[in-house]
């Protein structure tokens, strides 16, 4: 049994899982945490999935490493690549891997028009594919590839000139009349929130960074590993680059 104040790790392919570990941390603050971001490889959108999953493994296995009492795969790529193979390889282990969030934005728009903003290698996965069937009834479901955003975020290009004209152009290819909805299919993209917004102003962002704190703390919770401290937790926040200026980053994220 792992100790009630072992750290929870989440685990990215870069940067942009600080928007989930953000989430985890306004949800459960006085729990500790190790931060794995994997920038040296990223962005995973791109990479054939059988070398994001050999990623994601070596990754974990280098977090669990460290006495982690939980795993949060906070990468939509990895979780659909690699999170049912890793729940094989730790049974005991609580594994909470992040979806895009088309279920609230389908069922709160009936017969509406639904844009998931994705990896390439997210909307081409099983599980991805999946959520469409499910939910494709209730909604017209827009896949949308987006994966060169993910690059400006790991630059900490937030709010550049460059950044809005590739949002506007992505969102023109695939959307020939407004969508009533946007869901954020990777963790990256809540660091452009304010971009997307700007340039789709009248519609309706979701972002799954939430619910996935949840579930880690429902399970943390099943599992009797809720660190019983009132004092606010720790944040280590480590980096494949081997680059300073990329963990500040994320500290400056994780506070954004």
């Amino acid at each position: 049994m792992k100790e009630k104040n072992a750290p929870i790790a989440v685990f990215d392919s870069g940067v942009g899982g600080i928007s989930v570990l953000r989430e985890l941390v306004k949800l459960m603050p006085n729990e500790n945490y190790i931060y794995l971001g994997d920038s040296a490889n990223a962005p995973y959108g791109t990479r054939p999935v059988e070398e994001i999953r050999a990623l994601t493994l070596a990754n974990v296995e280098t977090l669990l490493g460290q006495g982690a009492k939980a795993l949060v795969v906070a990468c939509n790529t990895a979780t659909s690549a690699a999170v049912r193979i890793l729940r094989g390889m730790y049974p005991d282990l609580p594994i909470v891997g992040i979806e895009p969030a088309l279920k609230p934005a389908a069922l709160h728009h009936p017969g509406g028009r639904v844009a998931v903003l994705a990896t390439k290698m997210t909307l081409r996965q099983e599980k991805f594919a999946a959520l469409l069937e499910h939910y494709r009834s209730q909604a017209e479901i827009i896949p949308v590839p987006a994966s060169e955003l993910v690059e400006y975020v790991e630059r900490g290009e937030l709010d550049s000139p460059a950044l809005f004209s590739q949002v506007e152009n992505i969102l023109d290819s695939y959307l020939d009349t407004p969508a009533n909805a946007i869901v954020l299919g990777c963790t990256h993209f809540p660091f452009v929130r304010s971009a997307i917004e700007q340039v789709a102003p009248r519609t309706i962002i979701y972002d799954g960074g939430n619910g996935t704190a949840r579930e880690a703390r429902r399970q943390l919770s099943v599992m009797g590993l809720i660190n019983p401290s009132s004092e606010p937790g720790s944040i280590e926040i480590q980096n494949s680059s081997g680059d300073p200026e990329k963990i500040m980053l994320c500290y400056r994220l994780l506070d954004a």
